[in-house]
């Protein structure tokens, strides 16, 4: 297992989440997709949610729109 630090601001506030992965490379929109579901993913509205098509630049830009900027992995050393 992989683990990885992702931090990132939620409507300007920095936050971090921990997430332990098999795949050894986590990209920033696959990252992305994972605090947008930790954030939004029982959201009543689906809508929100990126499109399972959505190209990388079109969830980082979903996840702009709604207050998830700066998206960094970290990877930690297991």
């Amino acid at each position: 297992m992989y683990t990885y630090d992702i931090e990132y601001k939620f409507n300007g506030e920095p936050r971090t989440f921990l997430l332990e992965l098999k795949e050894p490379q986590l990209a920033a929109h696959d990252a992305a997709m994972h605090v947008l579901e930790l954030h939004l993913g029982d959201a009543e509205n689906s809508l929100v949610m990126p499109t399972a098509d959505a190209t990388p630049e079109q969830i980082l830009e979903q996840a702009e729109r709604v207050g998830l900027t700066d998206i960094r992995v970290v990877s930690r050393t297991n």
